[in-house]
């Protein structure tokens, strides 16, 4: 991670901010894989873990990662709050995704939502491509370069899903969805805003 967004920043963010993420998957993540067959999931960035969750309860084996333990901790209670045939589907794991390389061609779904990479976005995603097994799906959402919102966290963490597109070998790779998408959030303050996304989903080869 950089300097701005390395262990210590996330620990403070989530030590100091009370979240409510909890059942609240990203929208990107439903829309792109509500249909797939159930298997085994990478969420890289996994947050307080509402995408780790939500797969889970549609009979997914996630392997949650993140830099940040506070996240971790909060969303492994979480999700035993739902019962163990939830929670016994979820493995967290503390580590950086900067350094953090995923086992090759394992998973049947890798996501990943906003990561803050040390590394150029390219970099990281190509990491986790590696890790997706013939026939599965990749699905990165990022900060797209027109969302003025998240502008405060740095050129490095925003990307065009067709750049994203443009690194993974075609030969191995469909890509199925690569495009800017807008929606509606509330921020903390209780206002609506409109955020773009950027979302890539791919599928590789068998």
């Amino acid at each position: 991670m950089s300097e701005e967004f390395d262990r210590t920043f996330w620990e403070e963010r989530y030590r100091s901010h009370t979240t409510n993420h909890h059942g609240r998957p990203n929208p990107q993540l439903i829309a792109e894989t509500g249909e797939l067959v159930p298997g085994t999931a990478l969420d890289a960035g996994c947050g307080e873990g509402a995408d780790a969750i939500w797969l889970a309860s549609r009979g997914w084996r996630v392997t949650a990662v993140d830099i940040a333990t506070t996240a971790l901790r909060r969303a492994q209670e979480h999700a035993e709050t739902l019962g163990g045939e939830i929670a016994s589907r979820i493995d967290w794991v503390a580590a950086d995704l900067t350094s953090w390389t995923p086992p090759d061609a394992h998973f049947d779904l890798v996501s990943t939502h906003y990561a803050h990479p040390a590394t150029s976005p390219d970099v990281l995603f190509r990491r986790l491509a590696a890790a997706v097994a013939p026939g599965g799906t990749l699905l990165v959402v990022g900060h797209h370069p027109s969302d003025h919102i998240s502008h405060g966290a740095g050129p490095e963490v925003h990307f065009t899903a067709e750049e994203i597109a443009a690194s993974l070998d075609p030969d191995r790779w469909d890509i199925l969805v690569a495009e800017a998408r807008s929606r509606s959030v509330t921020d903390h303050g209780g206002r609506e805003i409109t955020i773009r996304d950027a979302v890539l989903r791919g599928r590789r080869r068998p």
